[in-house]
Protein backbone atom coordinates (compact mmCIF):
# COMPACT_ATOMS: atom_id res chain seq x y z
CA UNK A 1 0.00 0.00 0.00
CA UNK A 2 1.50 3.59 -0.94
CA UNK A 3 -1.65 5.60 0.90
CA UNK A 4 -1.59 8.38 2.64
CA UNK A 5 -3.72 8.08 6.24
CA UNK A 6 -4.01 10.25 8.72
CA UNK A 7 -4.24 9.44 12.41
CA UNK A 8 -6.27 12.27 15.13
CA UNK A 9 -5.77 11.57 18.70
CA UNK A 10 -2.15 10.30 19.41
CA UNK A 11 -3.37 7.68 22.90
CA UNK A 12 -3.76 3.87 22.76
CA UNK A 13 -6.62 3.13 19.90
CA UNK A 14 -4.77 5.62 17.74
CA UNK A 15 -1.50 4.80 17.68
CA UNK A 16 -2.72 1.25 16.92
CA UNK A 17 -3.62 2.41 13.94
CA UNK A 18 -1.00 3.93 13.38
CA UNK A 19 1.18 0.89 13.49
CA UNK A 20 -1.70 -0.83 11.10
CA UNK A 21 -1.54 1.16 8.42
CA UNK A 22 2.41 1.91 8.76
CA UNK A 23 3.00 -2.21 9.03
CA UNK A 24 1.03 -2.11 5.66
CA UNK A 25 3.08 0.44 4.06
CA UNK A 26 1.39 2.98 4.38
CA UNK A 27 2.29 6.95 4.89
CA UNK A 28 1.23 7.67 8.34
CA UNK A 29 0.45 11.37 9.77
CA UNK A 30 -0.39 11.72 13.54
CA UNK A 31 -1.58 14.24 15.14
CA UNK A 32 -2.89 14.97 18.72
CA UNK A 33 -3.93 18.59 20.48
CA UNK A 34 -2.21 18.22 23.44
CA UNK A 35 1.95 18.27 22.52
CA UNK A 36 2.50 16.13 25.14
CA UNK A 37 0.40 12.69 23.93
CA UNK A 38 2.49 13.31 20.45
CA UNK A 39 5.52 13.85 22.04
CA UNK A 40 5.05 10.72 24.43
CA UNK A 41 3.81 8.45 20.95
CA UNK A 42 7.18 7.68 19.25
CA UNK A 43 8.31 5.66 22.56
CA UNK A 44 5.04 3.81 22.74
CA UNK A 45 5.12 3.33 19.34
CA UNK A 46 8.89 1.57 19.46
CA UNK A 47 7.84 -0.67 22.18
CA UNK A 48 4.86 -2.55 20.30
CA UNK A 49 6.80 -2.65 16.66
CA UNK A 50 9.39 -3.94 19.00
CA UNK A 51 7.40 -7.08 20.21
CA UNK A 52 5.43 -7.78 16.87
CA UNK A 53 9.28 -8.35 15.05
CA UNK A 54 9.86 -10.59 18.17
CA UNK A 55 7.26 -12.56 17.04
CA UNK A 56 7.67 -12.41 13.88
CA UNK A 57 4.72 -10.40 12.76
CA UNK A 58 6.11 -7.51 10.93
CA UNK A 59 8.06 -8.98 7.66
CA UNK A 60 10.66 -5.17 7.72
CA UNK A 61 12.71 -3.99 10.60
CA UNK A 62 10.98 -1.82 13.33
CA UNK A 63 12.72 1.23 11.96
CA UNK A 64 11.22 1.24 8.59
CA UNK A 65 7.94 0.72 9.93
CA UNK A 66 8.42 3.34 12.22
CA UNK A 67 9.76 5.85 9.47
CA UNK A 68 6.68 5.65 8.36
CA UNK A 69 4.81 7.60 10.82
CA UNK A 70 5.20 11.19 11.44
CA UNK A 71 4.11 13.32 14.05
CA UNK A 72 2.08 16.36 12.90
CA UNK A 73 1.93 19.52 14.38
CA UNK A 74 -1.44 20.57 13.08
CA UNK A 75 -4.85 19.12 12.22
CA UNK A 76 -4.34 20.48 8.53
CA UNK A 77 -0.69 18.87 8.53
CA UNK A 78 -2.28 15.63 9.75
CA UNK A 79 -4.91 15.40 6.84
CA UNK A 80 -3.29 17.02 4.01
CA UNK A 81 -3.12 14.41 1.09
CA UNK A 82 -5.23 11.88 3.23
CA UNK A 83 -6.64 8.99 1.62
CA UNK A 84 -8.63 8.09 4.78
CA UNK A 85 -8.67 9.84 7.82
CA UNK A 86 -9.36 7.89 11.27
CA UNK A 87 -10.51 9.87 14.41
CA UNK A 88 -9.44 8.99 17.50
CA UNK A 89 -10.59 11.89 20.19
CA UNK A 90 -13.13 12.01 23.54
CA UNK A 91 -15.69 9.14 23.68
CA UNK A 92 -18.74 12.31 23.66
CA UNK A 93 -21.01 13.29 20.99
CA UNK A 94 -19.91 16.92 21.39
CA UNK A 95 -16.21 16.02 20.88
CA UNK A 96 -17.09 14.06 17.65
CA UNK A 97 -19.51 16.90 16.33
CA UNK A 98 -16.40 19.34 16.47
CA UNK A 99 -13.37 17.75 15.12
CA UNK A 100 -15.93 16.32 12.10
CA UNK A 101 -16.56 19.61 11.36
CA UNK A 102 -13.08 20.84 11.03
CA UNK A 103 -12.16 17.05 9.36
CA UNK A 104 -14.95 18.20 6.82
CA UNK A 105 -13.66 21.37 6.67
CA UNK A 106 -10.11 20.73 5.93
CA UNK A 107 -10.10 17.84 3.40
CA UNK A 108 -11.83 17.15 0.15
CA UNK A 109 -14.49 15.01 -1.09
CA UNK A 110 -11.99 12.19 -1.77
CA UNK A 111 -11.23 11.65 1.84
CA UNK A 112 -12.72 8.96 3.80
CA UNK A 113 -13.23 10.22 7.38
CA UNK A 114 -13.62 7.15 9.72
CA UNK A 115 -14.42 7.55 13.74
CA UNK A 116 -12.84 4.80 15.79
CA UNK A 117 -16.39 5.41 18.36
CA UNK A 118 -17.36 2.62 20.34
CA UNK A 119 -21.12 3.36 20.60
CA UNK A 120 -21.63 6.84 18.83
CA UNK A 121 -23.73 6.43 15.17
CA UNK A 122 -21.87 8.39 12.64
CA UNK A 123 -25.95 10.12 11.82
CA UNK A 124 -25.15 11.80 15.12
CA UNK A 125 -22.59 13.82 14.31
CA UNK A 126 -22.17 13.96 10.69
CA UNK A 127 -25.49 14.98 9.82
CA UNK A 128 -25.28 18.68 9.10
CA UNK A 129 -22.00 18.31 7.50
CA UNK A 130 -21.62 19.23 3.34
CA UNK A 131 -19.22 16.27 3.41
CA UNK A 132 -21.77 13.63 5.11
CA UNK A 133 -21.57 11.34 2.35
CA UNK A 134 -17.86 9.94 3.04
CA UNK A 135 -18.54 9.99 6.71
CA UNK A 136 -18.59 7.02 9.25
CA UNK A 137 -17.72 4.45 11.59
CA UNK A 138 -14.76 2.41 11.57
CA UNK A 139 -15.01 0.66 15.42
CA UNK A 140 -12.00 -1.10 15.99
CA UNK A 141 -10.85 -3.83 18.57
CA UNK A 142 -8.35 -3.24 20.70
CA UNK A 143 -5.67 -2.79 19.86
CA UNK A 144 -6.11 -3.46 16.01
CA UNK A 145 -2.97 -4.07 14.83
CA UNK A 146 -3.46 -7.48 16.78
CA UNK A 147 -7.21 -8.21 16.44
CA UNK A 148 -8.14 -7.41 12.95
CA UNK A 149 -11.70 -6.73 13.09
CA UNK A 150 -13.31 -3.28 11.82
CA UNK A 151 -17.01 -2.95 12.09
CA UNK A 152 -17.89 -0.79 9.26
CA UNK A 153 -21.24 1.26 10.48
CA UNK A 154 -22.20 4.16 7.66
CA UNK A 155 -24.64 6.84 8.11
CA UNK A 156 -27.76 6.67 5.91
CA UNK A 157 -26.56 9.43 3.42
CA UNK A 158 -22.75 7.73 3.84
CA UNK A 159 -22.57 6.36 -0.59
CA UNK A 160 -21.42 2.74 -1.01
CA UNK A 161 -18.66 4.28 -3.22
CA UNK A 162 -16.97 5.58 0.45
CA UNK A 163 -17.66 2.67 2.11
CA UNK A 164 -16.68 0.20 -0.52
CA UNK A 165 -13.26 2.22 -0.80
CA UNK A 166 -12.73 1.93 3.30
CA UNK A 167 -13.58 -1.44 3.18
CA UNK A 168 -11.07 -1.91 0.34
CA UNK A 169 -8.44 0.01 2.79
CA UNK A 170 -8.94 -1.93 5.52
CA UNK A 171 -8.85 -5.31 3.85
CA UNK A 172 -5.25 -4.43 1.82
CA UNK A 173 -4.60 -3.10 5.42
CA UNK A 174 -4.47 -6.27 6.92
CA UNK A 175 -7.88 -5.48 8.41
CA UNK A 176 -10.98 -7.49 9.04
CA UNK A 177 -13.87 -5.29 8.10
CA UNK A 178 -17.53 -6.55 8.58
CA UNK A 179 -20.42 -3.98 7.25
CA UNK A 180 -23.84 -3.16 9.59
CA UNK A 181 -26.60 -2.85 6.98
CA UNK A 182 -28.14 -0.52 9.52
CA UNK A 183 -27.44 2.03 12.19
CA UNK A 184 -27.55 0.96 15.65
CA UNK A 185 -25.94 2.05 18.69
CA UNK A 186 -23.19 -0.33 20.09
CA UNK A 187 -22.89 -1.61 16.23
CA UNK A 188 -22.56 -5.53 16.42
CA UNK A 189 -19.32 -6.18 18.67
CA UNK A 190 -20.16 -4.16 21.91
CA UNK A 191 -23.35 -5.59 21.46
CA UNK A 192 -22.71 -9.08 21.28
CA UNK A 193 -19.84 -8.17 24.15
CA UNK A 194 -22.57 -6.56 26.08
CA UNK A 195 -25.00 -9.13 26.22
CA UNK A 196 -22.05 -11.70 27.89
CA UNK A 197 -21.38 -9.15 30.35
CA UNK A 198 -24.79 -8.45 31.38
CA UNK A 199 -25.21 -12.13 32.34
CA UNK A 200 -21.66 -12.75 33.69
CA UNK A 201 -22.41 -9.24 36.22
CA UNK A 202 -26.09 -11.34 36.87
CA UNK A 203 -24.57 -14.49 37.69
CA UNK A 204 -21.81 -12.90 39.78
CA UNK A 205 -24.25 -10.73 41.58
CA UNK A 206 -26.40 -14.05 42.24
CA UNK A 207 -23.11 -15.93 43.78
CA UNK A 208 -23.09 -18.52 41.40
CA UNK A 209 -19.27 -18.01 40.74
CA UNK A 210 -16.46 -15.64 41.81
CA UNK A 211 -14.91 -13.56 39.32
CA UNK A 212 -11.60 -15.50 38.32
CA UNK A 213 -13.85 -18.47 37.79
CA UNK A 214 -16.39 -16.80 35.44
CA UNK A 215 -13.65 -15.20 33.54
CA UNK A 216 -12.20 -19.00 33.28
CA UNK A 217 -15.78 -19.46 31.53
CA UNK A 218 -14.49 -17.19 28.55
CA UNK A 219 -10.93 -17.96 28.40
CA UNK A 220 -10.67 -21.78 28.78
CA UNK A 221 -14.58 -22.46 27.32
CA UNK A 222 -15.93 -20.44 25.09
CA UNK A 223 -13.36 -18.45 24.59
CA UNK A 224 -11.17 -21.39 22.76
CA UNK A 225 -13.34 -21.89 20.13
CA UNK A 226 -14.47 -18.14 19.52
CA UNK A 227 -10.92 -17.36 19.11
CA UNK A 228 -11.08 -19.58 15.82
CA UNK A 229 -14.61 -19.58 14.48
CA UNK A 230 -17.81 -17.84 15.73
CA UNK A 231 -20.77 -19.07 17.48
CA UNK A 232 -23.38 -19.88 14.45
CA UNK A 233 -20.48 -21.76 13.26
CA UNK A 234 -19.88 -23.46 16.43
CA UNK A 235 -23.64 -24.58 17.05
CA UNK A 236 -23.45 -25.84 13.49
CA UNK A 237 -20.96 -28.19 13.97
CA UNK A 238 -22.31 -29.61 17.68
CA UNK A 239 -24.67 -31.30 16.35
CA UNK A 240 -24.51 -34.16 13.20
CA UNK A 241 -27.57 -32.37 11.75
CA UNK A 242 -26.34 -28.56 12.05
CA UNK A 243 -27.96 -25.29 12.86
CA UNK A 244 -31.49 -27.25 12.57
CA UNK A 245 -30.52 -30.39 15.02
CA UNK A 246 -29.03 -28.03 17.52
CA UNK A 247 -31.85 -26.13 17.56
CA UNK A 248 -34.31 -29.54 17.98
CA UNK A 249 -31.97 -30.63 20.56
CA UNK A 250 -31.26 -27.35 22.82
CA UNK A 251 -33.54 -24.77 21.57
CA UNK A 252 -36.07 -24.77 24.06
CA UNK A 253 -33.73 -24.90 26.75
CA UNK A 254 -32.20 -21.28 25.26
CA UNK A 255 -35.32 -20.27 25.21
CA UNK A 256 -36.12 -20.78 28.77
CA UNK A 257 -32.79 -19.22 30.23
CA UNK A 258 -33.26 -16.40 28.02
CA UNK A 259 -37.23 -16.06 30.22
CA UNK A 260 -34.56 -15.78 33.08
CA UNK A 261 -32.29 -13.33 32.00
CA UNK A 262 -32.80 -9.29 33.08
CA UNK A 263 -31.00 -6.67 32.44
CA UNK A 264 -27.90 -5.30 34.95
CA UNK A 265 -27.96 -1.93 36.37
CA UNK A 266 -24.08 -2.44 36.52
CA UNK A 267 -24.39 -1.29 40.40
CA UNK A 268 -22.08 0.78 42.17
CA UNK A 269 -21.91 -1.91 44.94
CA UNK A 270 -21.39 -5.00 42.84
CA UNK A 271 -18.95 -2.98 40.59
CA UNK A 272 -17.04 -1.85 43.80
CA UNK A 273 -17.37 -5.83 44.61
CA UNK A 274 -15.51 -6.89 41.51
CA UNK A 275 -12.98 -4.51 41.62
CA UNK A 276 -12.10 -5.58 45.11
CA UNK A 277 -11.45 -9.12 43.63
CA UNK A 278 -9.82 -8.11 40.51
CA UNK A 279 -7.18 -5.28 42.68
CA UNK A 280 -6.37 -8.38 44.98
CA UNK A 281 -5.78 -10.58 41.50
CA UNK A 282 -3.89 -7.30 40.28
CA UNK A 283 -2.78 -4.34 41.86
CA UNK A 284 -2.83 -0.83 39.85
CA UNK A 285 0.56 -0.77 39.64
CA UNK A 286 0.77 -4.09 37.22
CA UNK A 287 -1.38 -3.32 35.10
CA UNK A 288 0.82 -2.06 32.65
CA UNK A 289 2.61 -4.31 32.67
CA UNK A 290 -0.26 -7.19 32.22
CA UNK A 291 -1.76 -5.19 29.64
CA UNK A 292 1.89 -5.54 28.06
CA UNK A 293 1.51 -9.45 28.48
CA UNK A 294 -2.12 -9.69 27.21
CA UNK A 295 -1.10 -7.92 23.92
CA UNK A 296 2.36 -10.30 23.48
CA UNK A 297 0.25 -13.64 24.06
CA UNK A 298 -2.48 -11.97 21.59
CA UNK A 299 0.44 -11.66 19.05
CA UNK A 300 1.22 -15.57 19.87
CA UNK A 301 -2.14 -15.86 18.81
CA UNK A 302 -2.06 -13.90 15.59
CA UNK A 303 1.22 -15.76 14.67
CA UNK A 304 -0.79 -19.30 15.49
CA UNK A 305 -3.68 -18.75 13.70
CA UNK A 306 -1.59 -17.02 10.87
CA UNK A 307 -0.36 -20.61 10.66
CA UNK A 308 -3.78 -22.46 9.83
CA UNK A 309 -5.39 -23.07 6.75
CA UNK A 310 -9.10 -21.12 6.61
Amino acid sequence: MNERIGIVGAGLIGRAWAIVFARAGCSVAIHDSAPETLAACRTLLRDNVSDLAQHDLISETPDTVLRRITPAATLAEALKGAALVQENVRETLEAKQAIFAEMDRLTGHETILASSTSWIPASSFSAALAGRGRIMVGHPVNPPYLVPLVELAPAPWTTPDAVERARDLYARAGQTPVLLKKEITGFLLNRIQGAVLNEALNLYAGGYASIEDLDKVMKDGLGMRWSFMGPFETIDLNAPGGVIDYAARYGKAYRDVACEQAGNDWDPELLARIHAERRAALPVAQMGERSRWRDNRLMALVAHKRKRVS
